[in-house]
């Protein structure tokens, strides 16, 4: 079962008309999706990958009726987008992460933050303080239940901005670049815990990312180039494309670029399917025995 769903999606930025342009011109079109069909099925881990400007936060956008087609048809949760009835059932289902958690944060204690769009949905008081306690614990903040955001981390913020949608019990939640704004051992608490959601609440997860080694431990990684997908398939699959990944800008997990170039300097066995650093080193211990 698909829980979202892209047919024939067209879409475009309108831009203000050049002032050598006759007023008859009107305005100028940036197109970023012509006839884009994608799917995500309900459960999986799926990650975007594409240089900027591709159209990874645009779809992101379309996943959770933040943007509307100008062609088309996107569905979330099996429901029209463009229905402006039904926006409230389809943020209900469908959550969404920025990249700054700074802009999502908007209490000054946690708990209060996260449960505030339950609030605004009129949760019975006895169910948001179940709901607020489980979405903490889900993401290990519970202890910061009573602290200020102010005093948290960057990778903290992003826990607390995730268990925020969390909390409205999403089948599915959109990441957009979520860990871009962190350090490492932000970017390592983030994503032990979407995974975490991923694995143990059976959470559909779309994220959109820069990160080659976040992408490895997806089930499936689309990659866009220029408004359309030129790969879909299992991580390992993708990255093996080493040379159609660098001519559209993009690199691959480290452990593949070894393959790669181990490959290329006449190593035949070498295999570029190989994107973990364990499987690295099973491969060179091997090697050099």
């Amino acid at each position: 079962m698909d829980i979202v769903k892209t047919d024939d999606l067209t879409f475009w930025y309108s831009d203000p008309a050049d002032e050598s342009e006759t007023a008859a011109a009107g305005e100028k079109k940036t197109t970023v999706f012509e006839h884009l069909d994608i799917s995500i099925e309900k459960g999986s881990f799926t990650v975007v990958l594409g240089h900027n400007g591709c159209g990874k936060s645009t779809l992101a956008k379309h996943m959770n009726a933040i943007l509307l087609p100008c062609g088309g048809k996107v569905f979330a949760a099996g429901i029209d987008t463009s229905d402006d009835s039904r926006l409230f059932d389809i943020r209900r289902h469908i959550g969404m992460v920025f990249q700054n958690p700074d802009n999502q944060i908007v209490a000054s204690v946690v708990e209060e933050d996260v449960a505030f769009a339950l609030e605004n949905m009129g949760v019975p008081q006895d169910v948001m303080r179940e709901r607020v306690d489980d979405a903490l614990k889900a993401v290990g903040m519970y202890e910061y239940r009573e602290h200020s955001p102010s005093q948290l981390s960057g990778g903290q913020k992003q826990r607390i901005a995730i268990a925020g949608v969390i909390a409205m019990r999403p089948d599915c939640i959109v990441l957009d670049e979520p860990t871009a704004m962190l350090d490492p051992a932000g970017r390592r608490e983030v994503m032990k815990t979407i995974r975490r959601l991923n694995r143990d609440n059976g959470i559909t997860l779309v994220l959109i990312t820069h990160y080659m080694d976040e992408a490895a431990k997806a089930d499936r990684v689309i990659v866009m180039d220029k408004g359309k997908v030129i790969l879909d398939d299992v991580p390992q699959n993708v990255f093996s494309n080493v040379d159609m990944l660098k001519e559209v800008g993009l690199d691959v997990p480290q452990s593949t670029q070894l393959m790669y170039a181990m490959k290329n300097d006449g190593f035949d066995t070498a295999d570029t399917h190989i994107i973990n650093e364990e499987a690295c080193a099973d491969y060179l211990y091997e090697l050099l025995r």
